[in-house]
Order: structure tokens, then C-alpha cells, then sequence
């Protein structure tokens, strides 16, 4: 089992920077890929970015590009996820999860999941 708590959301300007922390614990914690999903009021939840167990590969949506950086620290069991240049539209409650299979950008390759964090754009 895994166990993960995001933390680090907030209200934020547009154009301003936010870091999500997510804290894993469990026995194989570690040694997952992890993900960043969001899902905004409305819409269906939508891959942010991952990131391999080692932390040498990392991917993102489009729409984050250039703007967000996820990285991991494994002695502290911590996935983080750096937001920066904020838009309204960044908006929406950001989930991590531990991935144990499949690709990156679909949910169905999380197992395990995050209560989740809100994030809160103002223009």
C-alpha cells in the first residue's frame, strides 16, 4: 500500500509561482513513478506531468510546458511540482498518484491517489 498527502496549494495571482509537495509513505513508495493530475470545476480530471522513479525522465501536458517542473526527492519520499507564471485557467484541485502501470498520461495507470490540493488562480 501507498499512501500519498499533497500539500502547498493556495490562492495565487496570475503570473505568481506555487510548490505542491506530495508525501508518500508505504513499502514501495519509493520506487514508483508518480504523476501530477488536476481537475477543474466541471471538467474531467487531466494529466500535469510525471516523473520515473529515478527522477531522469519527466513529462508534461502541453499546457504546462515551460511553466511547471516536477521533480522527486527520495530520501524524502517527496514528489514536488513547481508552478510557475500561473493562469486563471491553472485553476482546479491538483492530485498526485503513484503509478504501477501504463502510461503516464492516463489515470487508469495510478493505483494509488492523494486527497488532493486546490490551487486558486486570480486574474
Amino acid at each position: 500500500q501507498v499512501q500519498l498527502v499533497e500539500s502547498g496549494g493556495g490562492l495565487v495571482q496570475a503570473g505568481g509561482s506555487l510548490r505542491l509537495s506530495c508525501a508518500a509513505s508505504g513499502r514501495t513508495s519509493v520506487s514508483l513513478p508518480m504523476g501530477w493530475f488536476r481537475q477543474a470545476p466541471g471538467k474531467e480530471r487531466e494529466f500535469v506531468a510525471g516523473i520515473s522513479w529515478s527522477g531522469g525522465d519527466t513529462f508534461y501536458a502541453d499546457s504546462v510546458k515551460g511553466r511547471f517542473t516536477v521533480s522527486r526527492d527520495n530520501a524524502r519520499n517527496t514528489v514536488y511540482l513547481q508552478m510557475n507564471s500561473l493562469k486563471a485557467e491553472d485553476t482546479a484541485v491538483y492530485y498526485c498518484a503513484a503509478k504501477t502501470g501504463g502510461y503516464y498520461y492516463s489515470d487508469r495507470s495510478y493505483a494509488y491517489w492523494g486527497p488532493g490540493t486546490q490551487v486558486t488562480v486570480s486574474s
